[in-house]
């Protein structure tokens, strides 16, 4: 052999010893790779809302992720049980790696492939939705993040497998657990020591650092909202509330909203002054709960002698809509009487997780507390009784009432707004439908005594709805009315039907795919324009119009309320 044909061999030699050793390390299973590509490019198909490439770098790595897992167990399965049936040796040499290059080459052309065409569909969304949309150059950044978080969480599993390993030879050695079930016995450990640490420690422990650490949010004032001097409101000189005591959320309530001149102003007619009634975490002294301290706060401001009353229940934070609180003080002339308690720190998105049994049971006691004060005034004296919940917000307000019967028979009216798919009365109208109904746009008796609206449009007409109204305002794209754990193995209703006006078309359910979509949609439920998503604007006001409007409101007075709530939006989102 020649001096340069022993060269090119040695160099071959060396360079199939390189290849090994890379191949070594990455240890890539390859029908993981087909996988994970498989649930890369359905990850990428459209969701409810946009998603900039961010969002969608991280849902999709997570999704990738999925899929390798899927494909290793696959292929171990075949390893384990059929190799043993059917023997096959597999490609050798040159053509098992030439195999492999051209999987991860084929591969990497369809993840990029789907790339360019899920930037077309995020732009079909976004016109759908009248936003401006990405490039494709843009979103191409994607796959790298995508990359970087399914490896990372494989990574993660990996090294659980270590751990799993190294149990399993301390409990052969130590315990005697016999060889072969040694792995067995390590997972079982290791998951339930996992699940005892983040049931009951681990948990305990976030939930007490995030309280503490939204808490000190709760301390803060915005230096727009400055402490009211009118009796009507709670945090004023003379309230039963004070006002260092009603969180950052209560302080912003009780500050802002139209006053008896604005009112007048806009509608040009006399206005009183709105009551607006609002008991924070620390309002309450000795054994006085949160809901006779509202009471009480109503007895003060004379709120059972006014037109209208609304128990609100809040989210999280103890946010109130200041828009859907607006909208029914300009319909009724300031004639109302407004109710909130703070029943948590967190965030709803937190809350959901840790605080829904709160919200519940705050719900029930505030709703039942004034309902209680309400009866004694006489019947034919009493003010319009009216509930409203938004978000986690409508969860809790439907627990106040045991069913339809129920609600109809102490309120005059309720309007709930983006309910969460776990809603317990949402779910039985839902299931309920009228045949022939779709999930997103339900319609249930005929619409006779409840109603779901997408838009205006969908809440009349009037005359054939039966009072008191329950509507529940709700958008096709809005991921807190539509996601749900089902969504990992079962196909929604709202996916075999015809898609909502504002969902494209191409949207379809995958395993797991889709609920991984959904709930990365959670995040940016309000990252779109009014009318999409978690966004109704002024669509609570046409809310308020269709389930407890008083006559005499003129089309152009409702204009200019319209007009004037848009502004105060406007403004609150970006000085809060």
């Amino acid at each position: 052999m020649s001096d340069g044909a022993s060269t090119v061999a040695t160099l071959r030699a060396r360079g199939g010893v390189l290849v090994r050793r890379v191949e070594q390390i990455i240890d890539l299973n390859y029908v993981g790779l087909v996988l994970a590509t498989l649930f890369f490019a359905l990850s990428v198909t459209p969701s409810l809302v946009p998603r900039d490439w961010l969002f969608q770098g991280l849902i999709s790595g997570i999704n990738a992720a999925i899929g390798y897992g899927l494909g290793c167990l696959l292929e171990w399965l075949f390893r384990r049980w059929m190799r043993a049936r059917i023997p096959f040796a597999g490609p050798q040499g040159r053509v098992r790696y030439a195999i492999k290059a051209t999987l991860v080459v084929v591969c990497a052309l369809t993840a990029a492939l789907m790339l360019v065409q899920s930037a077309r569909w995020q732009r079909e969304i976004t016109s759908l939705m009248g936003m401006e949309g990405t490039t494709t150059s843009a979103y191409l950044r994607t796959g790298l993040l995508s990359a970087a978080v399914g490896v990372a969480v494989v990574a993660a599993y990996r090294t659980v497998r270590v751990l799993v390993l190294v149990l399993a030879r301390q409990l052969n050695h130590w315990v005697r657990v016999p060889r072969e079930l040694a792995p067995a016995a390590g997972l079982l450990v290791l998951v339930v020591f996992t699940v005892t640490i983040f049931n009951g420690v681990a948990s305990q422990a976030f939930f007490a650092v995030a309280n503490s650490a939204f808490s000190v949010r709760n301390d803060r004032t915005s230096e727009y909202a400055v402490q009211p001097s009118k009796p009507e409101r709670s945090g004023s000189p003379g309230s039963l509330a004070a006002w260092d005591t009603l969180g950052f959320e209560g302080r912003w309530f009780v500050s802002k909203g139209p006053d008896a001149e604005q009112i007048t102003a806009v509608t040009g007619q006399p206005a009183q002054e709105p009551i607006r009634a609002y008991v924070g975490l620390e309002s309450m002294s000795g054994e006085q709960t949160a809901a006779q301290l509202a009471v009480a706060e109503l007895e003060r401001t004379k709120a059972f002698e006014r037109k209208a009353m609304v128990v609100v229940t809040t989210t999280g934070t103890g946010w109130v809509n200041g828009m859907a609180a607006g909208a029914v003080e300009y319909l009724y002339g300031g004639d109302t009487a407004i109710v909130a308690t703070q029943f948590s720190y967190l965030p709803s998105v937190l809350s959901f997780l840790s605080d829904r049994e709160k919200a519940a049971a705050a719900s029930r006691e505030l709703f039942d507390a004034v309902h209680q004060r309400w009866l004694a005034e006489p019947a034919g004296q009493r003010p319009k009784l009216f509930v409203y919940g938004e978000s986690l917000g409508s969860q809790g307000s439907e627990e106040a009432f045991e069913g339809l019967a129920d609600l109809r028979e102490k309120v005059d009216g309720a309007l709930w707004v983006g309910p969460p798919n776990s809603n317990r009365l949402w779910s039985q109208f839902v299931d309920r439908r009228d045949p022939g109904s779709p999930e997103v746009t339900p319609v249930y008796a005929d619409g006779l005594v409840v109603r779901f609206a997408d838009d205006a449009a969908d809440l009349g007409p009037a005359n054939t709805w039966l009072p008191p109204r329950i509507a529940y305002l709700q958008h096709p794209s809005d991921p807190i009315v539509w996601w749900s754990a089902d969504l990992i193995f079962t196909r929604p209703d709202w996916l075999r039907e015809p898609r909502g006006a504002d969902v494209s078309t191409q949207m379809r359910w995958a395993p797991f795919v889709t609920f991984w979509q959904v709930t990365a949609d959670l995040t940016n439920a309000q990252g779109v324009v009014d009318g999409h998503g978690h966004r109704y604007g002024t669509l609570v006001l046409d809310g308020w119009l269709a389930i407890a409007a008083p006559p005499g409101v003129s089309p152009a007075a409702l204009e200019r309320i319209r007009m004037s709530l848009e502004l105060s939006e406007v403004y609150e989102r970006e000085v809060k």
